[in-house]
């Protein structure tokens, strides 16, 4: 890639990067559109964008850790699973076209969208404490909440393939996931989305390494801009009001996806 267009386009991945280590997630909602709109192949941004998430992963959780945002214990659990779904949905991608994927990617971005316009709400966990089989009691500092692991297992194995199969680390899904079905407090929910992202991308970038869709050139050539915008978001978002910053950044994305959905059926 030419010098002047590089420019731009590591510009545009460092300012992802800071908004979305903000709001705990891992980035690949414009990784991925953004090299598209450079014209790189869709395997190949796909598998960029799944190392970049890990980066920018492994930047923000350094902050979330220390501000004690996650729950490490539910958050290697859960992606016990995840992690298989993203190397199988990495793996497996290459027998989808381009067009499949992007398409398919559009409609989980604006899925995306509408929960961050809409706004996710937990609900805490009140009355006496009920036995079930497979249903964990969590606590983080003063945060009590319950997953039903019957339930989260099979849906991060889906959300795990989805994200590997488009080239994210699906932070867009799994926080609506643990906030709406688990009812996890938001604020654990993004800190531990920042470290679950990684975890997921790594299954990913792995299943897409060994079908050989890696450029190396562009990928560690856009890391440490990332990295560092990694460190900037996640410090931020201990800070600022996610809820407003969620929304508009709902509105953002309910456009990429339109305007995605139209570029491609054209």
């Amino acid at each position: 890639m030419a010098l002047f267009p590089f420019f731009f386009l590591y510009v545009f991945m460092f300012l992802t990067a800071l908004v979305f280590s903000a709001l705990g997630l891992g980035g690949g909602t414009l990784y991925l559109p953004i090299q598209l709109f450079f014209h790189i192949d869709f395997h190949v941004a796909a598998t960029t964008s799944l190392f970049l998430i890990l980066i920018t992963s492994l930047s923000s959780t350094l902050v979330f850790r220390k501000a004690k945002m996650v729950d490490w214990a539910m958050a290697l659990v859960l992606e016990a699973t995840t992690t298989v779904g993203g190397f199988l949905g990495g793996l497996y991608s290459g027998h989808f076209s381009g067009r499949t994927l992007t398409l398919l990617f559009a409609a989980v971005v604006g899925f995306a969208a509408y929960f961050m316009i809409r706004g996710l709400k937990a609900k805490p966990v009140n009355g006496p404490e009920v036995s079930r089989f497979l249903l964990w009691k969590r606590h983080l500092g003063l945060e009590n909440y319950r997953i039903n692991l019957a339930l989260a297992l099979p849906a991060c194995l889906l959300v795990g393939g989805l994200s590997g199969l488009i080239g994210i680390g699906g932070g867009i899904l799994k926080i609506p996931m643990m906030v709406l079905l688990f009812r996890v407090p938001m604020n654990v929910a993004v800190g531990s989305s920042a470290f679950m992202v990684g975890v997921t991308a790594s299954g990913g970038f792995l299943g897409h390494l060994k079908a050989g869709q890696c450029d190396w050139k562009i990928a560690l050539a856009l890391a440490p801009g990332v990295f560092l915008a990694g460190q900037l978001g996640a410090r931020k978002s201990v800070k600022v009001d996610k809820k407003k910053m969620k929304a508009y950044f709902g509105y953002f994305l309910l456009g990429l996806a339109v305007l995605l959905a139209i570029r491609t059926a054209v």
